[in-house]
């Protein structure tokens, strides 16, 4: 009675030539280990002679070596399958004359029809083999075998080319060895690696990745991986197609630092455009101020050659006595005074020309509002506008430029009286106040001019815009009082409606923190 049979079919062979030499051989492969699910496996060699080739290589697969069939027939050998692998006829007859019944047997005719029909199979493959693999091999872009462990398990010869390495540099190591040249702990694979993309998203991934040839030279490459499904939904092989894309990189940073250096030299270009555009504007003001000044000076000379003219006539005509020593001292009080008045204007009108850096200091609002309403005294007085002031006394200093915030309100003074003068009685009020909760004053310049029309709302503070005749301005005036704002963290809300006036409200901190970045100027309707 036969031994209790296992789960798999234990084949022996008979015959220790060629064919038991091919067999073995093939059967041994990586390629047949991998075949899962597989039930059949060889046990025994047989053959008279014990050192005939298959008998040697069937001992060194660890494999039951005998000199005789009938040995096979052992239960504890538990052959399910004899095939004979000799064409001595007289071999088959005695084995099917003395096997027990549970033992086939596969002749050697059958044998070699079902194996000659597999070598031919096994050629066709071989040669599509060879043809895939000259296609492959004439692709320009590299192709990568990986499993899940991350080995490459075949390559293409336009990878080893590129990326200078052997064969043997690549098949058999995993793939951040080799594109890294260092293990896994030490590179970035584990950051950005596709193969896991795959794995986490289950669908074929895109990346583009740097990596080391041989020489140790930056690579760029583009690479698509495609998962292979097995039946169970594991994956069995990662397909890795990708291109190099190296000097398309290395151009495209070309192109950028050419585009770069382009735009820093166009930059400079306008900023120096801008600087003059800006020179011209206050310029323009300049002299619209200097005209204004030289009336304004004009009064106080007049008065002081006129008492200049009656002090020497008294000293000609009369003897001086205290009559008239009393009357020279007042007439060079009033000398002195209005000296000093022209001296003031003077003064300001080179403050407001200078190129200034922003240098801060304390900053008394109300004071700089009367000094600039001193150098536009006579512009408003030539355009019939009367200015109403309602400053705020305990009005704190802040921290500012005073030259910077003077131009500003030296150009809302200006856009007001050019706003108020076609209009008899034309008023500006001009206000300040303070938040001590915010810790901020407010300035509020309000006209009872023609207002701002709704579409030019948006445009008010963009630079060169202007609505003036041309030769009266660049419209700079507001962007630069903007830009000033802006450097001293402070906001500008405009309300305005047409025939009703405008209000430009200017609002400063106490002192303008280093990180402070201004408000954006408000427009409102």
């Amino acid at each position: 009675m036969p031994a209790k049979s296992s789960s798999f079919t234990n084949i022996a062979l008979v015959g220790g030539g060629e064919y038991c030499i091919e067999i073995l051989e093939k059967t041994s492969t990586e390629y047949v280990k991998e075949l899962k699910g597989l039930k059949a496996r060889f046990k025994a060699v047989v053959d008279p002679d014990l050192s005939s080739p298959g008998i040697v290589l069937g001992r060194s697969l660890g494999l039951l070596t005998l000199d005789s069939p009938i040995e096979l027939y052992d239960p504890k050998y538990d052959i399910n399958l004899i095939i004979i692998l000799t064409p001595d006829r007289d071999i088959l007859a005695d084995i099917l004359k003395s096997k027990p019944s549970h033992i086939r047997v596969l002749s050697y005719e059958a044998f070699e029809l079902f194996w000659k029909a597999i070598r031919l199979e096994e050629r066709k493959l071989r040669d599509r083999n060879e043809e895939m693999e000259t296609i492959l091999d004439g692709i320009q872009d590299f192709i990568l075998v990986i499993t899940p462990e991350k080995e490459i398990v075949d390559v293409n010869a336009s990878f080893l080319r590129q990326m200078n390495y052997s064969r043997d540099d690549v098949v058999g190591h995993k793939c951040y060895e080799v594109f890294q040249r260092v293990t896994k702990k030490s590179s970035n694979c584990h950051l950005v690696c596709p193969l896991e993309k795959v794995v986490q998203n289950k669908k074929p991934h895109q990346a583009v990745l740097t990596r080391l040839n041989q020489k140790g030279e930056l690579q760029y490459g583009e690479l698509t991986i495609f998962p292979i499904w097995e039946s169970d939904g594991k994956i069995s092989k990662f397909i890795e197609i990708s291109r190099d894309i190296t000097e398309r990189k290395r151009e495209e940073e070309e192109i950028t630092r050419r585009l770069e250096m382009m735009v820093e030299q166009r930059t400079q270009q306008l900023k120096e455009t801008h600087d003059k555009l800006l020179h011209q504007d206050k310029m323009a003001s300049l002299g619209k101020l200097s005209a204004s000044v030289v009336h304004e000076i004009n009064n106080p000379i007049a008065g002081i050659l006129n008492l200049t003219m009656l002090i020497k006539r008294i000293i000609k005509e009369d003897s001086i006595g205290e009559k008239q020593t009393d009357q020279i001292g007042q007439f060079l009080d009033l000398m002195e005074t209005e000296t000093r008045r022209i001296s003031r204007i003077v003064s300001n009108l080179l403050v407001f020309s200078r190129q200034t850096k922003l240098e801060l200091k304390e900053v008394n609002i109300n004071r700089l509002i009367e000094k600039t309403l001193l150098l536009n005294s006579n512009l408003f007085k030539i355009n019939g506008i009367k200015i109403r002031e309602k400053l705020r006394p305990d009005l704190p200093a802040i921290v500012g430029s005073e030259d910077q915030l003077q131009q500003v309100f030296m150009n809302v003074m200006s856009n007001a009286a050019e706003a108020l003068a076609s209009k008899v009685g034309g008023v500006l009020l001009i206000e300040t106040d303070y938040s001590k909760e915010d810790e901020k004053i407010s300035i509020r310049f309000k006209d009872s001019g023609a207002g701002i029309p709704q579409e030019n709302f948006s445009k008010l503070f963009e630079p060169f815009f202007t609505t003036k005749k041309k030769g009266k301005g660049v419209g700079l005036g507001l962007s630069v009082a903007y830009g000033i704002i802006k450097e001293h963290g402070g906001s500008v809300y405009v309300n305005s409606k047409e025939g009703k006036g405008t209000t430009f409200i200017i609002g400063l901190p106490l002192k303008p923190s280093s990180d402070t970045v201004g408000n954006k100027g408000d427009i409102n309707g």
